[in-house]
């Protein structure tokens, strides 16, 4: 999820996963794959880079584990990482 900020500055948090394209003219306009639009205050640039930081977090956290920095550690097939 990213957070952006509709113009009466409410703050919403978006799941990234639904943005179809973002319009700068000249409001930013998202469209999601639903076919909803929002407009928010950020620029286009911006939420894009929001959405970069984002699926960052999510590859780092797959890499390294959520905030340890250590390598996962690969579990065996069928084993539960949580048991």
């Amino acid at each position: 999820m990213i957070e952006l900020t509709r113009l009466n500055r409410q703050v919403l948090s978006l799941n990234a996963d639904l943005i179809k394209y973002v319009e700068q003219a000249p409001d930013t306009v998202i469209t999601l794959v639903t076919g909803e639009k929002l407009v928010v205050a950020e620029s286009a640039d911006e939420v894009v880079r929001r959405v970069i930081r984002f699926r960052r977090l999510l590859l780092a956290d797959l890499y390294c584990g959520p905030r340890t920095g250590e390598p996962a550690k690969p579990q065996p097939e069928g084993k539960d990482p949580e048991s």
